[in-house]
């Protein structure tokens, strides 16, 4: 998975050494092998002590500071002893032992800055982590009637945060749910994010009708972003086995039922959130064992030599067997291999199963239908 990968932090010096500072201290010590026995082979006049100034070099490229030192100290060291070793100590050997000793001390301190800046850039990879943990709530596995699973792909491999966001929550009016784009990218599409998430959380236990739903969001959304700021979004409501759904600008889920894969398309265009969306319900009838894929434009603009990634087509084959979350696994491994691991833009899916009405439930009636009957 793409948000899976993490920067490595380095090691600050104790305990095991990181990868990175292993991999330097062995480049560097093969180094000094290779120069000593070359010193050996010609004899007592040295020649190569020059050489060994790249071995610091070569460490403070991968490892931490104190490798660095260490490695420099030998070489240092080494280098003293092939010079003392010759008959009369020359000019050259020593103004080469002490270019060692200068490379060393420079070496390390590019190190020292390389080791700081790499912890900061690990420290903000983990803030950034936890920050889309608060943002984006674990759903699942299990909301009302439904299975539900939700996967967050970055296109960035240091950072795991951005503008999509999805929530499911079991309200008083059924299971709902929102899947949404941000349109941007950075700190002030979390923010809107997390506006949106946070509106919603409050209105979907509020609201009947989720018509009125959107309306509360597109009045958050408006408030709090310029002109041409927007969010697209599809909001999905299960009530006893009828499943409603309303999209502002958003991609139509698709619906899986027997090996068919049915775009749910609404019956009419609205406008993203921001741009005050007059929206249309669409209703279905679910059947036990119907899967729902909701997911943002990162999956539809995903493709390789200009080939987009065959969502609609390979939906029952990735999603249609197994757990909705091994599901979900399939889908991202198919989608990473088919764009050789480089998106273009941050994907968020979830994956629901109707597994059958609840017992107390005895009307399938959706929410816009319940606003209407309560008016």
């Amino acid at each position: 998975m793409l948000s899976g990968i993490r920067t490595q932090p380095f090691q600050s010096g104790r305990g095991p050494l990181s990868p990175g500072s292993r991999a330097g201290l062995g480049a560097a010590l093969a180094l000094l092998i290779l120069v000593s026995a070359m010193e050996w082979a010609e004899g007592p006049a040295a020649h190569y002590i020059a050489l060994m100034v790249i071995a610091p070099l070569l460490a403070a490229a991968l490892g931490s500071w104190r490798v660095v030192l260490g490695v420099g100290v030998l070489a240092t060291a080494i280098g003293a002893a092939f010079a003392l070793a010759e008959r009369t100590l020359s000019l050259v050997s020593a103004v080469n032992v002490t270019g060692v000793a200068l490379a060393t001390g420079i070496a390390g301190a590019v190190a020292a800055v390389r080791q700081r800046q790499s912890e900061k850039i690990a420290e903000l990879s983990r803030l950034a982590s936890v920050a889309q943990q608060a943002v984006l709530r674990p759903i699942g596995p299990q909301v009302g009637t439904l299975t539900v699973a939700a996967r967050y792909i970055s296109s960035t491999a240091r950072a795991e945060i951005g503008g999509d966001l999805y929530e499911a929550m079991d309200t008083p009016y059924g299971v709902r749910m929102i899947i949404g784009d941000v349109r941007g990218k950075g700190l002030d599409a979390v923010r809107l994010a997390s506006i949106v998430l946070g509106s919603y959380r409050h209105v979907a236990y509020e609201r009947a009708d989720l018509r009125a739903v959107v309306t509360d969001l597109d009045r958050a959304v408006a408030r709090n972003v310029g002109d041409e700021d927007f969010v697209t979004a599809a909001l999905v409501e299960e009530r006893g086995g009828t499943l409603t759904i309303v999209n502002c600008g958003h991609p139509p889920p698709l619906l899986l039922r027997g090996g068919a894969v049915i775009p749910l398309e609404p019956p009419a265009p609205a406008p993203p959130l921001g741009f005050m969306p007059v929206v249309r319900p669409r209703v279905e009838r679910l059947e036990p064992g119907d899967r729902l894929l909701l997911f943002t434009d990162g999956l539809g603009e995903a493709r390789r030599d200009g080939e987009f990634f065959p969502t609609a087509d390979r939906a029952w084959q990735l999603l249609g067997h197994g757990t909705v979350a091994d599901g979900l696994a399939s889908l991202e491994t198919a989608l990473v291999e088919w764009v050789h691991g480089r998106l273009d833009d941050d994907i968020a899916l979830v994956l629901m199963q109707y597994t059958g009405s609840r017992s107390e439930v005895t009307a399938a009636v959706p929410s816009w239908e319940v606003g209407a009957a309560e008016s």
